[in-house]
């Protein structure tokens, strides 16, 4: 019996030989993808598919080409970094490893959780005998740690987390996200959850004093927030939490997703802030754009609490720790320390920094605020619903301020630049350049960030400089 029929079926060459166009492509992803995503960034002009012409830069199907910006962290090397792609094809190619290796032991899972517990414990000599579980992403490492801490301090009932938070988008994590757009929709969200003021440590000792310390069954944070738009803690912030948890008993989570692994200029920037974590997430750098790996580092007693004896196999993940992505990990891990990253981030991110506020000096009225550390970094675009034809109109000026980060990204888009919006921040966009960009392409982004500022010398210049039927394609697609 031959093989069976499928009717426009596409076959992997055709996408391997480009056959299967991008027109094709366009055209199955608003039949049977995320239409709507893919409405939106095609009415923004910039909605791929792209090639790579190097790592760190791009080029979309009219042939333009763009430095890319973006990647939410996940991309600390580029697209296709030559190590990162040698070593792929060399395991490939020596293939003899089982591909899900779920009941026995592995040595790419091995190796990498023996590095990263080695790597934890060069920073917090406390974690010399942690324990690693792997998943597929951040949300699941959240979700995990949520379940640990739990099992550990099972009379206690609620959760301390913060505004503007980013967790992920799971049940849990999503409860622990409060963003009421993320969340509509989507209740009961889980209970007994408590939000306060980022960097507010008065308000997390009000909260614990009224509760009781032994109600209380852990705090999450992120060290900086990403999502909320690069928000920084304020000075003793994070030692303040990490002390109170040690004094209680209290579990401490640190979500360093975005944060952790070079991106700040640090391998963590909990530990780097004063902070002793009981538990750690990472996930974004490890898969080193190449594949999904989410990890959750434990201390030792809560891991063996969960996990010991009979109920080793009550918490459990199919693709987690899948020998692919372990091999990719252990490289990624490798190629961080090797190049020495998190120090090339701080230094490189310093420049960018220094860079962005003069340029944000120089034209305030485009860009009312720039921060940053390592290279992680974010821009605050003026509110232009505050003009007065737009105000006059609430509905339009509701909108146009939603909008101001889609028309800023579209313009940094015409200029040769992808950048990131913030889910948690309006008005704010992101840049997360790779951590290995050459120094000249480095310079040249941030020259672009220039000319685009010097075209939009006013957030008006924005709707000046959007052509009217975008303008109308996007009032549509919001109403």
């Amino acid at each position: 019996m031959g093989p069976m029929s499928v009717p426009s079926f596409v076959r992997t060459d055709e996408v391997l030989s480009e056959r299967y166009t991008s027109a094709r492509a366009l055209e199955h992803e608003m039949a049977h993808g995320n239409t709507d995503l893919i409405r939106a960034l095609t009415i923004l002009g910039c909605v791929g598919p792209f090639k790579t012409v190097s790592p760190w830069e791009y080029q979309d199907p009219s042939g333009k080409r763009l430095i890319n910006t973006g990647g939410y962290s996940a991309v600390p090397f580029g697209d296709g970094y030559p190590p990162l792609v040698q070593f792929m094809q060399n395991y490939l190619e020596h293939l003899h490893t089982i591909g899900l290796p779920q009941q026995s032991a592995s040595t790419w899972r091995a190796a990498l959780e023996h590095n990263l517990v080695k790597l934890l414990a060069s920073q917090d000599a406390s974690h010399a005998d942690s324990k690693v579980f792997f998943s597929n992403s951040g949300a699941e490492a959240n979700e995990a740690a949520i379940k640990f801490a739990k099992a550990t301090r099972p009379k206690a009932k609620h959760i301390l987390n913060f505004r503007r938070a980013y967790h992920g988008k799971t049940q849990m994590t999503m409860s622990l996200t409060p963003n009421p757009a993320i969340q509509k929709d989507f209740g009961p969200l889980e209970p007994n959850i408590h939000t306060h003021p980022y960097g507010d440590l008065d308000a997390v000792k009000s909260t614990i004093k009224k509760l009781g310390s032994d109600n209380v069954v852990a705090i999450i944070l992120e060290p900086l927030q990403g999502e909320a738009g690069v928000i920084l803690p304020p000075e003793g912030f994070l030692k303040g939490i990490s002390d109170i948890c040690q004094a209680t008993g209290i579990i401490l989570i640190v979500d360093e997703i975005q944060s952790g692994l070079g991106r700040v200029g640090s391998w963590f920037a909990s530990i780097d802030g004063g902070m002793s974590p009981d538990i750690i997430t990472l996930a974004k750098p490890l898969g080193g754009g190449m594949s999904a790996v989410g990890a959750t580092l434990y201390r030792k007693w809560i891991f063996d609490k969960v996990l010991g004896g009979l109920d080793c196999k009550r918490h459990s993940n199919t693709f987690g720790g899948n020998s692919l992505a372990m091999a990719v990990g252990l490289k990624s891990l490798e190629i961080l320390v090797d190049e020495n990253l998190p120090e090339r981030s701080a230094r490189m991110g310093k420049i960018a920094l220094d860079r962005l506020k003069g340029i944000q000096q120089k034209y305030p009225e485009f860009i009312t605020e720039v921060r940053g550390k390592g290279m992680l970094m974010a821009m605050v675009f003026r509110d232009i619903s505050k003009l007065g034809l737009i105000q006059a109109n609430k509905d339009l000026a509701e909108l146009v301020a939603e909008a101001s980060g889609l028309l800023a990204l579209r313009q940094f888009y015409q200029n040769g630049l992808i950048l990131n919006l913030s889910l948690n921040s309006t008005r704010t966009l992101r840049m997360t350049p790779a951590l290995t960009m050459p120094e000249d392409l480095f310079n040249e982004m941030l020259n672009r960030v220039e000319v685009t500022a010097r075209r939009n010398p006013r957030a008006s210049r924005l709707l000046v400089n959007t052509p009217p039927k975008t303008l109308m394609d996007l009032v549509k697609f919001a109403t």
